[in-house]
């Protein structure tokens, strides 16, 4: 079977569940609140610190990920100068630069380079949702900061308290602190116990179907027709300018071969479900972010075959 289909079309049909299931009335659209925070409160940080938790950093080669994150930078950096500084252009930035890495790349890149790609892509896997996840809710407790000072809901605050505050926050959230957590108990060698690994295994397990089934049934009550032109732009960016510019990006530093061939196919997938979780929380363009998450995805099956197909000149 083709990579690109068996590793998307699990993730189409879980979210065509969650849509089936919405609409049949089997999940309310009052529970939805509830859902989110099942899954951001409890499975997000399992799923995280299990897999942080076996990290030794100072083993692996961080220059296949310099060029990613490049790229990245240009992107979450131009949204913010063409949108703005504020919640919504945070959220937007994180949609065209996270992607669906775990769920979708292991399968592709094991399929398509086995063990050499995967190493690569492991360690990706170390700092991309560390630096992703953490550099936007930075900028997200920032921007709520910014909009209340502004509107008068709050008093402003010396810039420096006000970083220092939001990164407070950053640290804090359910997302980064897991993370940091795992790593340091990763540094000193130990493992852990069966007792708790298990359970965290059993809910990091159910992060994925539970968070993309979650997208389905958001997506039933969401009006596509209204939002389709702003998810098609958002998928896009990430499905095709964000590959394009780790292109350019790893030919700078001098890449080539498996290493690049990897960040380039990493950076083609879909708008990865967290971002849906982070509009969820923040209450900001979650229509526009629902809608773009699905829409990505069925497009990939055509943009990241496309992709794979083109890092054979690489």
């Amino acid at each position: 079977m083709n990579p690109v289909f068996s590793a998307l079309t699990p993730v189409v049909l879980l979210i065509a569940l969650g849509f089936f299931a919405a609409r049949r009335g089997w999940i309310a659209a009052g529970a939805v609140k509830d859902l989110s925070n099942l899954v951001f409160l409890l499975l997000t940080p399992a799923l995280l610190f299990r897999t942080m938790s076996k990290v030794q950093v100072q083993q692996l080669d961080f220059r296949p990920v310099a060029a990613y994150f490049l790229a990245v930078i240009v992107i979450f950096a131009g949204t913010l100068l063409v949108c703005g500084f504020n919640r919504r252009a945070a959220v937007l930035a994180l949609s065209t630069t996270f992607g669906n890495t775990v769920m979708i790349g292991t399968p592709l890149v094991s399929l398509a380079w086995g063990e050499p790609g995967l190493v690569t892509l492991f360690t990706l896997y170390t700092v991309h949702t560390t630096v992703l996840l953490t550099s936007a809710t930075l900028v997200l407790e920032l921007a709520v900061m910014h909009e209340d000072s502004a509107s008068g809901a709050a008093a402003p605050r010396h810039p420096l308290a006000a970083v220092l505050t939001a990164l407070r926050n950053a640290l804090a959230h359910p997302v980064p602190l897991p993370i940091i957590a795992a790593l340091l108990f990763a540094q000193t060698g130990l493992a852990i116990p069966t007792v708790l690994d298990r359970p965290l295994e059993l809910l990091g397990n159910a992060f994925a179907p539970v968070a993309l089934i979650l997208v389905g049934v958001t997506l039933a009550s969401t009006a596509l027709g209204t939002h389709w032109r702003g998810a098609l732009a958002l998928s896009a960016v990430k499905n095709l300018l964000h590959p394009l510019l780790v292109v350019a990006a790893g030919w700078l530093l001098g890449l080539s071969g498996v290493p690049l061939a990897v960040m380039v196919v990493v950076a083609s997938l879909p708008i990865g479900a967290n971002v849906f979780l982070f509009s969820q929380r923040y209450r900001v363009a979650e229509d526009l972010i629902t809608a773009s998450v699905g829409l990505s995805t069925v497009l990939a099956l055509g943009t990241v075959a496309l992709v794979l197909a083109a890092t054979t000149l690489l």
